[in-house]
């Protein structure tokens, strides 16, 4: 009786080391990916970096496209959390925006200069762009017309004006500061309002 009992113990002790090891191993890889090209980094400096072997790498994921793959689910998890703000609240909307890009902006921009080259960030990029129209069309909700060829010509519109690369010409080509960058994608976003053609 004492064996059986203890055995869901071990089971859910033995899944938490698994998680915790898996969450270690992303966390590195990430870590990595934010300061160099996928090609780089091999699965030795991800297990170094994660204090763990290579074959328990192996083990869970498969080798370095699995690590990527389940990283980029992991930023795309924390990306839809972050990303709280208030339908039609161009300040805020604004505001949890910059917020993401000061933090993985630069990550974002070299993830994504690859995408021709690496099939598991060509994947990540996909969803990520999904997420992101996903994202306007909800916090934009008040202001898209409900079908149809201008509702698309708007997405498209709010999709350029809420891009990181967008984020990248202001804060780092040009080097504005954050909060004139910020004031500059508001102001813009605020122009492309559909509604304001029916106010002219």
């Amino acid at each position: 009786m004492e064996n059986e009992a203890r055995r869901p113990y071990r089971m859910g002790a033995r899944a938490a080391a698994v998680e915790v090891t898996r969450a270690r191993v992303l966390e590195a890889a990430a870590g990595l990916w934010t300061r160099r090209w996928y090609d780089d980094v091999t699965l030795q400096d991800i297990a170094d970096e994660a204090g763990v072997s290579v074959q328990t790498i192996v083990n869970h994921f498969g080798g370095k496209e699995g690590v990527a793959d389940a990283a980029a689910e992991v930023a795309a998890a924390q990306a839809e959390l972050a990303r709280q703000a208030p339908a039609g609240d161009v300040e805020a909307i604004v505001g949890v925006l910059f917020e993401e890009y000061e933090r993985q902006g630069d990550a974002n921009v070299l993830w994504t200069a690859q995408i021709d080259r690496v099939p598991a960030i060509a994947r990540a990029a996909a969803h990520a762009r999904g997420q992101h129209r996903a994202w306007l069309e909800r916090v934009f909700a008040d202001r898209l017309p409900a079908s149809g060829p201008a509702r698309e010509h708007a997405l498209n519109l709010h999709y350029a004006a809420t891009d990181v690369y967008l984020w990248k010409l202001w804060r780092r080509d040009l080097g504005l500061s954050r909060e004139d960058a910020e004031r500059a994608m508001h102001d813009l976003v605020t122009s492309i309002d559909p509604r304001r053609g029916h106010d002219a």
